[in-house]
């Protein structure tokens, strides 16, 4: 069992989960401290900035899956968390990722091990979510096949790297994206 991490704190009731994740109620955060080092939100961010989306514009789906954020909303999001939270690199997401297996290119099983160890229910409590995402046309693709998660990391003035985790047949990768799409969003700290 890891040690219970830092809490993300609006609220005021506080309550401990199992497995070293602490959370409480109103707008705070589940954190845990993964094996890369850093803290990490361990549920996807829900946080209400500048313009974010529900798939299928419904909010039942924001509560089960967390909002989508275009690129430059999400670098706000996780900033409006305040207290050095971010949103993580592409190295960092790397790194994580290489400590549960590594990503399609970066591991012997083609980012299986790491899917299954990061996917909600997995042995490392991060908890990823298969929530789709928003394309530039403004259509909800993917919901319950894959999880995309922004990084910090720009590839250029269009483009940025984001993680994605394939239910089908079970990986995860990273890719290059328009930074117009809205993806799900975790948010570190050191």
């Amino acid at each position: 069992m890891q040690p219970v991490s830092a809490i993300l704190s609006f609220g005021l009731t506080f309550i401990i989960l199992g497995c070293g994740t602490k959370t409480s109620h109103d707008d705070s955060h589940a954190t845990r401290k993964m094996a890369d080092g850093h803290e990490w939100l361990v549920e996807n961010l829900k946080v209400k900035v500048d313009t974010t989306y529900c798939s299928q514009d419904d909010e039942k789906f924001c509560l089960q899956y967390g909002r989508l954020y275009t690129w430059q909303t999400a670098k706000k999001a996780c900033s409006s968390l305040g207290d050095g939270w971010r949103l993580p690199t592409d190295n960092e997401w790397q790194t994580l990722a290489k400590s549960y297996g590594g990503i399609y290119d970066d591991s012997n099983d083609e980012g299986k091990t790491a899917y299954v160890r990061l996917i909600s229910g997995g042995e490392s409590g991060f908890n990823a979510l298969l929530g789709g995402n928003r394309e530039v046309d403004g259509s909800y693709q993917r919901r319950e096949a894959h999880g995309f998660y922004w990084t910090s990391s720009g590839l250029d003035s269009t483009e940025a790297w984001f993680y994605n985790f394939a239910k089908s047949p079970q990986l995860l990768n990273h890719h290059t994206g328009d930074k117009k799409r809205a993806n799900s969003v975790r948010c570190i700290r050191d």
